[in-house]
């Protein structure tokens, strides 16, 4: 969408009570922030909307209770022309095993999610568009807490736990659904990128000091921080200490002798904490590494390489091409914080 579009796109947030806040007021900053970048290359600061207008709706309006304790105030959903809206985006609500999804808003969305271009969920937001049947025979994420629940309580949604995002595009339809809480900033920024081009995206990403636009493939863990999560604190200082020394020989008797065991007992223990062997979790830290920095500096991929423990580049592209089907080149020029 060019800068001169007449008409914005209507991004409406159909929210629940007890909102996670951040699951809408990330997306619908991010959203503003690339209004703004659109405005100043019209050099009209004050303009009338040329990229996007926002409306947070519920069923009931009013003062809505969120579960940060901070009120909002939610125009009714019944209020809207449903032929107006673009993009219905569900944010998330705390989800356990006994919570009772608001059935109006259910229904809702059922009626009028046909109805809009594409539909998105952030976080929990994902339980309402299941519950409305958009999400049967589809893949789609949540929170990672949440991942279980969704899939028991919906079979027929393939649910993945591990993306930042999922778009999914089927029968002619499309929909997204989202990680937890910032990974909803993340959305936002791709369906930016969709509708206004990777320029604006990564300069919305700029305005709101995001770091870089995080692709739907990455995993909601880091790696380093999924390892000490599955080790349950057992090598926290060990995972610390590969992360640092990446660039070293991490071999399994190095490892074992950071970690003061012997090599044999340092591998038993390692897979039965964390479920893995060490040298998987030492490759995906690698790669993890490398992504950071060919989005965050420019340094040359053969540095990076080297500084990442890769020894050489050809070892890095074909480890990239693995993990994200992509060549660290590519990679660079779709996420670098660098451009644009």
């Amino acid at each position: 969408m060019s800068a001169n579009t007449a008409h914005a796109r209507h991004i409406v947030f159909a929210v629940a009570p007890d909102l996670v806040l951040l699951d809408a007021c990330g997306p619908i900053e991010a959203f503003w922030r690339a209004e703004l970048t659109l405005r100043a290359q019209l050099s009209s600061p004050s303009a009338q909307p040329c990229a996007y207008r926002v409306t947070l709706a519920s069923i009931e309006g009013g003062v809505l209770p969120t579960f940060a304790g901070l009120p909002v105030i939610a125009e009714r959903l019944d209020a809207l022309d449903p032929a107006t809206i673009d993009t219905l985006i569900v944010p998330g609500v705390p989800i356990d095993d006994n919570t009772v999804l608001q059935p109006e808003l259910v229904a809702w969305i059922a009626a009028n999610a046909p109805r809009a271009r594409r539909v998105a969920s952030v976080c929990t937001g994902a339980f309402y568009l299941a519950a409305a049947g958009l999400l049967d025979g589809r893949r789609a994420a949540t929170h990672w807490r949440n991942a279980t629940q969704l899939a028991r309580r919906f079979p027929q949604v393939e649910v993945d736990d591990e993306p930042i995002f999922i778009r999914d595009e089927r029968a002619g339809r499309v929909v997204w659904t989202s990680a937890g809480v910032t990974a909803g900033i993340d959305l936002a920024l791709a369906l930016i990128e969709e509708d206004c081009g990777h320029s604006v995206a990564m300069q919305a990403a700029r305005r709101l000091v995001v770091f870089m636009k995080r692709p739907g493939g990455q995993a909601q863990f880091s790696e380093a921080l999924a390892a000490q999560s599955a080790a349950g604190g057992a090598f926290d200082a060990l995972h610390g200490w590969m992360a640092a020394n990446l660039h070293s020989e991490l071999s399994v008797e190095r490892l074992a002798e950071a970690a003061c065991m012997s090599p044999r007992t340092f591998a038993r223990r390692y897979v039965e904490a964390v479920g893995r062997t060490p040298a998987r979790t030492v490759a995906a830290m690698r790669v993890e590494a490398a992504a950071h920095a060919l989005a965050q500096s420019r340094l040359p991929v053969k540095r990076i390489a080297a500084d990442c423990g890769f020894g050489t580049e050809q070892n890095l592209r074909r480890a990239f091409e693995r993990r994200y089907g992509v060549l660290p080149g590519d990679y660079r020029a779709r996420f670098s914080a660098m451009s644009a």
